[in-house]
């Protein structure tokens, strides 16, 4: 999937894009259908043996061995520029990521604006959309999946219709004051654009400003953790370590 996501990026700038979104977890894979073997108080063999092959096809970030559902950010260079991890992974999902944290919930400056991401159900968390309007985040990407490799389906007996659609899709852009610009779609892959007027923010903030003139901080606020969350941290007590720790 690393290849095909080249290619469309250098399709997309073909057509002189400057802002390319991939649907979420597109280059590791999302594995709809499968359960890797989980059920309430036990794993089977097969998904353990399942799950490694998933593992494989993840993009390496350094930082331990737990997969994450994980948005990349680039310049126009190429050059990177952060990380958001899917906070809160959706049903069985959190069987194969893991869970992220207030340090990945960044915003970049860029040459077209402030940018940002949430994913798939973020989008329904008010309290995090809340905390990307208030670092004026000024894009969001939405859910969308291109036709899937082949999937485990466990507890099922049932013959699977090749022809048979797992996720519709529906990629859409729509602008800050809610005007469908381009899509959906749900008639397979495509590449799906339109031009974007960067004033539509300000006459959206206008109306309504979650975090400016429509909030009332001195009745509703809200904190947001952005230190990272480590599963174990070494604390000295006495200002010097013993044994072979020096």
């Amino acid at each position: 999937m690393a290849d095909k996501a080249e290619r469309l990026l250098a399709e997309a700038a073909s057509h002189g894009s400057q802002l390319v979104v991939f649907p979420e977890a597109f280059v590791g894979g999302y594995p709809r259908g499968s359960t890797f073997g989980v059920i309430i108080g036990n794993r089977t063999a097969k998904g353990r043996e399942e799950f490694p092959k998933y593992h494989a096809s993840a993009i390496d970030v350094p930082d331990g061995y737990t997969l994450y559902c994980t948005i990349l950010f680039f310049d126009p260079q190429g050059r990177y520029l952060g990380k958001h991890r899917k906070v809160m992974p959706t049903a069985l999902e959190c069987v194969i990521w893991g869970f992220g944290d207030g340090l990945t919930i960044p915003v970049f400056d860029t040459p077209i604006g402030k940018i940002g991401a949430a994913i798939c159900w973020e989008n329904r968390m008010p309290l995090l959309r809340t905390a990307m309007y208030a670092k004026a985040n000024q894009f969001c990407r939405r859910k969308d999946y291109p036709p899937p490799p082949e999937y485990v389906f466990a507890g099922t007996d049932d013959d699977l219709n090749p022809d048979s659609v797992v996720c519709a899709g529906g990629s859409v852009i729509i602008s800050p004051s809610g005007n469908v610009l381009a899509g959906p779609n749900y008639d397979g892959e495509a590449l799906i654009s339109a031009d974007l007027d960067l004033g539509e923010i300000a006459r959206a903030k206008f109306d309504f400003d979650v975090v400016g003139n429509y909030s009332r901080p001195e009745v509703l606020s809200l904190t947001v953790g952005d230190n990272p969350s480590n599963p174990v941290t070494f604390a000295l007590t006495s200002g010097k370590p013993e044994g072979p720790y020096k």
